[in-house]
């Protein structure tokens, strides 16, 4: 190239570079009144203002759009006042907001929003300033959270309640969106409530969440104010969730209760439940101060019956410390009675079936505490084989005829581990060496017939056979004066044998009255039968299940081998005994305009059964004490009635002040050995009245508060108070030889009234009419609200006097929230 050529190369000094926009797209604008301001590079749009950008609308009444600034600004319609009385709504993503004033940066998509309302999920977010960051994350600040449905819709001005925080952050993303929140407390139509947490999340998905639940508080005249259920809720994968609830009471008691739920769809489910913790009662250094520690430990396992038919297993544990119950840190067992528990029952069981053989084996190992002994029973392991039942003989007809033809044959198998031991021995040598083992097999035979057309004849014979590993060998001991028990390790065994014959028959009888009498007719069904029962004496020398002892008087004692054990003993004595049972049932038949036919029915003993019998082998007494049951119901099924009486044929005699009888061989004097009746009569609103139709009665229709009301010409509101009431009676007297019997009495009541629609009053109360004393007594109201449930239960008198307060809000959203219920893997919604 030449030296003076001419460089037409562009130098980089001389490049053009094109300045960026400040907006990445098109804004569209409109409104009644446009003005534009070119030197300083604004727009203003007055009267139905609305702007476009991207995904996002703004409609104003008026909107100011700074180029320089990247900014645009938004307000809502002003009266003559200055107030704000219709609101920026934008749009972004399909959501809608509501504003009083609205700025948003197009450069850095951050938005300031002031008195901003946002919906969310179920529930929406009303904040005095609100700054968008970015497309996800929302600050608040001094802002109110409600599920209030009225308040959502616009119905009401106010919320009945809400979440008052001075900070939330909004956090959205594409398949979930939550809250989180500094210290947040609840009001209750705009009144401040104790409720308070110092932080809060709220994650607005289907899914579980994990956070806090909210107890419910009162006070306990024993052990003070409390905290009832304050706890955490944890799910841990697809299959489980955790929840660890905490009782605290101010005089120093504590309960800890960790509960585990799992879940396997059409497979099986189940919970681990337990309660630990400490009484304390009184005042330390004081005489009435003591502390207990208390436990509970739960389990119960329920399988899918379509997860396998031929094999099964199911739990229900439930073992508790002996004093357990009379000291309930957890105030339900109160409120749910469980504090009048006297015995807890444990099992688990394993059942067998098979596809092709008739044979069912079931598998158990079961716990049963007796909290008054402090004894417990303990069957580990026991196992029962049953063979279905089936005919010895084929009918040669395909129709089953005879007595040779109907004979059934039932059989089983039971193996069963037992001991009756102190809490304090459990699985320790004491309890195994007086464990005891036992093995039984029933063998059932039965058949029937007709005989002369209205007669059904039956026979049966059964035969027990058992083996047991331990015995009772009795003696007395001239040392220290007494008669001993000793149980000795052997195995041994006894089979018995007996058999009955019976015949049983329907017999009508029917008593009509005059044309035109109330009372059409009295129908009197009577069903007696007789049987014959015969066994052998098992306590004769031969079979060598009885034996012989002198005791501390010098007496020829006799006592079965296997007393005191598992497997029971044989039965003493000759039994050849007539029995008797004739049962009545007796109805008539009364005018009644009610009824469409014109006659109702009314039953006057639905069961009147008396039974005996008389054995003609017994060298005394041979006839046995009376039994006469009835049931009965009246006013429309309405009043139960269940009695019973137990009279004894022989005379009993009583020496000069003495309280225990002889029973003497005079027969005839029937006196009364047991008397009991018991009363159910269920009452309602609807018993004493046709319910009102308050639709065609009262045409003008209105709502108060989320209560429906029907209301007359003076603008009276009206609605149905539907109320129930039960009562229960019960009546029992018990004598035997004693010449002063035994009586329990007493009156039961329960029931609910509502004085609106949605306030409800319950409770119940228990009298005993023998000492003249209250017993269990409960007092409780609720409260719906539009959004939330008030609920108080107070028992004001007894060993245990509480009271309990507790708010749950209705929301999916909160109901964990707010409230302590039970969690579930098909119930969506979350906790704080």
């Amino acid at each position: 190239m030449p030296k003076n050529a001419v460089n037409d190369t562009i130098s980089k000094k001389d490049t053009i570079v094109v300045k960026k926009e400040a907006l990445d797209d098109i804004l569209h604008t409109k409104a009644d009144d446009q003005r534009r301001d070119v030197p300083k590079k604004m727009t203003f749009l007055n009267k139905n203002a609305q702007v476009k950008y991207q995904d996002m609308q703004i409609d104003a009444d008026y909107i100011s759009i700074d180029d320089n600034k990247n900014l645009i600004y938004a307000r809502g319609k002003l009266d003559s006042l200055g107030k704000i009385i219709e609101p920026v709504i934008t749009t972004q993503a399909g959501k809608k907001y509501e504003t009083n004033e609205f700025s948003y940066n197009t450069k850095t998509k951050q938005a300031i929003a002031f008195n901003a309302r946002t919906e969310e999920s179920e529930g929406v977010i009303t904040a005095q300033k609100t700054k968008k960051y970015n497309d996800s994350v929302f600050a608040m600040r001094n802002a109110d959270y409600t599920t209030d449905e009225y308040y959502i819709k616009k119905k009401d001005t106010v919320s009945d309640y809400f979440m008052r925080a001075s900070n939330i952050k909004l956090i959205k993303n594409k398949d979930k969106s939550q809250i989180v929140t500094g210290p947040i407390q609840m009001y209750i139509e705009k009144v401040p409530t104790p409720l308070i947490l110092p932080f809060a999340i709220l994650p607005f998905s289907q899914k579980r969440a994990a956070g806090i639940l909210i107890p419910s508080f009162g006070e306990r005249e024993d052990v003070g104010f409390f905290l009832n259920g304050l706890g955490y809720y944890q799910p841990i994968g697809e299959h489980f969730d955790l929840k660890v609830l905490a009782d605290i009471y101010t005089k120093g008691s504590w309960n800890l209760r960790p509960q585990m739920n799992y879940l396997k769809k059409y497979r099986y489910s189940g919970t681990f439940t337990a309660d630990v913790g400490t009484m304390v009662r009184g005042i330390k250094g004081l005489d009435d101060y003591t502390k207990n520690s208390t436990y509970r430990i739960a389990w119960t396992h329920t399988q899918d019956t379509k997860a396998n038919p031929f094999l099964t297993f199911s739990a229900s544990v439930d073992i508790v410390s002996t004093k357990f119950y009379n000291n309930p840190l957890n105030n339900n067992y109160i409120f749910n009675q469980n504090v009048l528990n006297t015995q807890q029952s444990s099992a688990v069981t394993v059942t067998k079936r098979f596809l092709k053989l008739p044979v069912t084996i079931t598998g158990t190992a079961s716990y049963s505490q007796n909290f008054a002994t402090g004894l417990a029973d303990l069957r580990l392991p026991q196992m029962n084989v049953a063979i279905n039942q089936f005919y010895l003989f084929k009918s040669k007809t395909g129709v089953r005829q005879g007595l040779l033809e109907n004979i059934t044959v039932n059989t089983g198998f039971n193996l069963t581990n037992f001991v009756t031991t102190q809490e304090n021995e459990l699985f320790t040598k004491a309890m195994w060496d007086k464990m005891q083992t036992g093995l039984k097999n029933n063998i059932a035979l039965g058949t029937n017939t007709t005989i002369a057309k209205y007669f059904t004849f039956s026979l049966s014979a059964t035969v027990d056979n058992a083996l047991t590993t331990k015995t009772l060998k009795k003696y007395y001991d001239p040392v220290n004066n007494v008669d001993v028990d000793e149980i000795q390790k052997n195995i041994a065994g006894y089979s018995t044998f007996s058999s009955s014959a019976s015949l049983q028959t329907t017999l009508y009888g029917m008593l009509k009255f005059k044309k035109g009498s109330a009372v059409e007719a009295v129908r009197h069904m009577m069903t007696p039968s007789l049987s014959f029962t015969y066994s052998p004496d098992f306590s004769s020398p031969g079979f060598g299940y009885y034996k012989n002892y002198y005791n501390a008087e010098g007496a020829l004692t006799p006592y079965s081998i296997f007393e005191k054990g598992i497997v029971g003993s044989p039965s003493s004595g000759v039994v050849g005994a007539l029995g008797f049972n004739i049962g009545n049932n007796i109805e008539m038949k009364v005018k009644s305009k009610s009824d469409s036919t014109g006659v109702k029915k009314i039953k006057i003993f639905e069961s009147l059964n008396l039974s005996g019998n008389y054995n003609f082998a017994a060298k005394d007494h041979p006839w046995s004490v009376f039994s006469i049951n009835g049931q009965s119901s009246f006013f429309n099924n309405k009043l139960n009635v269940n009695t019973s009486l137990s009279l004894d044929p022989y005379k009993i005699v009583f020496a000069p002040g003495a309280t225990q009888g002889v029973r003497t061989e005079q027969f005839g004097h029937f006196s009364v050995q047991g008397f009991n009746v018991q009363l159910s009569y269920p009452l309602s609103s609807e018993i004493f009245g046709e319910k009102t139709d308050y639709a065609k009665k009262y045409p003008a229709k209105g709502e108060v508060r989320n209560e429906n009301y029907y209301f007359d010409d003076d603008n009276y509101a009206h609605f149905d108070q539907a109320w129930t009431l039960n009562i229960n009676a019960n009546y029992a007297y018990s004598k035997g030889l004693s010449a002063l019997g035994t009586k329990i009495a007493s009156v039961g009541l329960d029931g609910s009234i509502k004085l609106t629609p949605y306030w409800n009053i319950n409770g119940s109360t228990h009298f005993d009419l023998v000492t003249k004393d209250l017993a269990y007594t409960r007092i409780g109201f609720s409260r719906d609200q539009r959004s939330f449930t008030i609920n108080f239960n107070w028992v004001p008198f007894g060993q245990y006097k509480v009271y309990d307060f507790f708010i749950g809000i209705k929301a999916n959203i909160l109901s964990d929230a707010l409230k302590y219920k039970d969690r579930s893997f098909t119930q969506p919604g979350a906790p704080f």
